[in-house]
């Protein structure tokens, strides 16, 4: 098989049999994930994962969605023995074990349209700059209550606000999940009520961007099996509720020089920013609305990117104001290792390796261009008319999914960090959806419009 670096070392593959063996694994699911971001697996008898791990494990592509025409359908799974993990709510009888997975196309080539390919092509660009790109999301979600026959009920869970600490259902079922989380190898920081009632966020540690990726589809696929254990489901929708807060997954970020000098880092400037930092918050400010289809992936992500309810809008930066698009977190005296930029405007629905991929590329467009930073905005512009944006050039995301769509086949940074193949499937995919929603009759306007007209 090709691409020998990714193929798992004699002790690594001597490890996972003893993995194995000890918990009893008799299933494995081999995972990946499809262009729109969500999880696919395939379930093997523990008996096969040798043969799989010498010739891989063949399916149709043409059946995936985004993935390939029905002429280009043949292509094969290649495990990666680093993301073995038992399933800790699988352990009764038949103990079932997870691998994620490269993709692999009949030539033995690396397949393009691999959503976890596309990411790990974008750190390679960084590192050939003399970069590693970390990453840490903030993944908000909302416990909902189910009804008889596994509807979801549209109401909240409990009624509780802001880091409110509660004695009821949903405190346990987080620290239930904290803990399968940890079980399944993911360093989990904090959890705590969110904003708006139902709402919740569980934070794991930073980790090099890959990782954080496959950790982050873990999550949200964990957190749902365990929610549903508790007859609630966990939704990570990005705005289930048109007057409350949405869900976001602000991600924190930093380049790490490969000598381990956090490159975002300079204790002479007022922000603890280097010039490094400055020209990669640029660079995101300038391909923000070129990647917010892929951050901001759904019809219903533009509902939370409105103002009043703590998201961004508008294209600026900061350190105490919370409405920014990238915000600079403060850090400890002396702690000058952990200066971090934060960009606010990915919800949990995005593809998290085609998000981190847009991330990346988009930043390092402003460190090699050394593009100039503007200058932060501290006060809310929520309140602000369009003539005094436009005199102090701030520009906001776009509108709705169709916007961002057109913004995204303008901008040529994001489209090479999806390449062709992704691009044009995930082209495809949300120009169906926005054409969907466009003739969609809602019921606001049966309401609004029925009897007048």
């Amino acid at each position: 098989m090709s691409h020998p670096e990714l193929q798992p070392t004699e002790e690594l593959v001597s490890a996972t049999r003893e993995r194995i063996q000890r918990a009893n694994v008799r299933f494995i699911n081999l995972q990946f994930t499809d262009v729109v971001g969500h999880v696919k697996s395939v379930t093997i008898p523990v008996e096969r994962l040798e043969g799989v791990l010498d010739h891989g494990h063949w399916f149709d592509g043409s059946s995936i969605e985004g993935f390939a025409r029905s002429v280009e359908r043949d292509m094969y799974l290649v495990p990666d023995l680093s993301t073995f993990s038992v399933i800790p709510w699988e352990q009764d009888g038949d103990v079932t074990a997870r691998i994620i997975c490269w993709i692999f196309n009949p030539r033995g080539d690396v397949f393009p349209g691999d959503p976890r390919a596309v990411l790990a092509r974008a750190l390679q660009t960084a590192r050939d700059l003399g970069y590693r790109y970390n990453t840490g999301p903030e993944i908000e979600f909302f416990l909902l209550r189910t009804q008889g026959g596994g509807r979801i009920s549209p109401l909240p869970h409990d009624q509780a606000g802001y880091f409110d600490s509660s004695t009821d259902l949903a405190a346990n079922v987080r620290k239930e999940m904290m803990n399968v989380l940890q079980a399944m190898g993911i360093r989990v920081e904090s959890s705590h009520h969110e904003g708006a009632a139902g709402q919740h966020e569980i934070d794991f540690e930073y980790d090099e961007a890959l990782t954080s990726a496959d950790n982050t589809m873990t999550f949200k696929h964990t957190l749902k099996a365990i929610a549903q254990r508790y007859n609630l489901h966990a939704t990570f929708m990005p705005k289930p509720f048109q007057d409350k807060n949405g869900s976001g997954m602000h991600v924190h970020q930093s380049l790490m020089t490969l000598d381990g000098e956090n490159a975002f880092a300079d204790g002479g400037d007022e922000y603890g920013l280097s010039d490094v930092a400055r020209h990669f918050i640029a660079g995101q400010i300038a391909h923000a609305r070129g990647m917010s289809a892929i951050l901001a992936p759904l019809v219903n992500s533009y509902k939370r990117l409105v103002p009043g309810f703590e998201a961004p809008v508008y294209l600026t930066w900061a350190r105490v104001n919370r409405s920014a698009l990238v915000r600079v977190p403060r850090t400890s005296e002396g702690k000058l290792r952990t200066t971090r930029l934060e960009l606010r405007c990915p919800d949990p629905a995005c593809n998290p390796y085609l998000a981190f991929a847009a991330m990346l590329h988009a930043g390092l467009d402003g460190v090699r261009t050394r593009m100039p930073l503007p200058e932060p905005i501290e006060e809310s512009l929520y309140a602000a008319d369009e003539a005094s944006l436009a005199q102090r050039h701030v520009e906001v995301l776009p509108r709705s999914l169709g916007d961002a769509l057109d913004a995204l086949r303008r901008d040529e940074v994001i489209q090479n960090a999806l390449g062709t193949h992704v691009l044009e499937r995930f082209l495809e995919a949300k120009t169906i959806e926005w054409e969907q929603y466009q003739g969609h009759v809602s019921g606001w306007e049966i309401e609004r419009y029925l009897e007048q007209y």
